[in-house]
């Protein structure tokens, strides 16, 4: 499983023209779900994803958590994280996993992450063709990635 993980002033979600979810600062987090995933790596990324010392403290220094600065989080599924353009012009999603397998961990990996942050985590709509727009703090944007096959 794999998160984009955006340091965010806002960030919102937009289907069919209409706004379905909105933060202010906090973490726009893109989520991706390999085939090999289970709730062990949602757990895992979760918890990761809200102890992530990425905001500034009083000196500037990257030292505080979403959870320190009481932000937001704001998920949305992103099959495409798992695309492999090694080959060709047309990316392969051979290791993305299939909607019945992805929804379920998007969605456990939303909540654990709310269990976190002792807030509602809005998300985006899963396999929907979304507009997100986002104005990334700094800019800070990292890879965090677990796979059941690595330690």
């Amino acid at each position: 499983m794999v998160a984009l993980v955006q340091r965010v002033r806002e960030a919102s979600v937009e289907v069919d023209e209409q706004i379905v979810a909105r933060i202010g600062r906090g973490l726009l987090i893109l989520l991706g779900v390999h085939t090999t995933d289970t709730e062990a790596e949602a757990a895992w990324l979760a918890k990761k994803c809200a102890n992530l010392r990425i905001f500034p403290d009083e000196e500037g220094r990257m030292n505080r958590s979403v959870r320190d600065v009481g932000g937001e989080a704001l998920v949305v599924s992103q099959f495409t994280l798992y695309g492999d353009a090694r080959k060709g012009n047309r990316p392969s999603f051979v290791a993305s996993a299939l909607p019945e397998q992805a929804e379920p961990l998007y969605e456990h990996f939303a909540a654990l992450l709310s269990g976190h942050l002792g807030r509602p985590v809005p998300t985006g709509v899963f396999g929907a063709m979304m507009n997100v727009y986002l104005v990334n703090e700094g800019p800070v944007t990292l890879w965090v990635e677990k796979r059941a096959d690595s330690p």
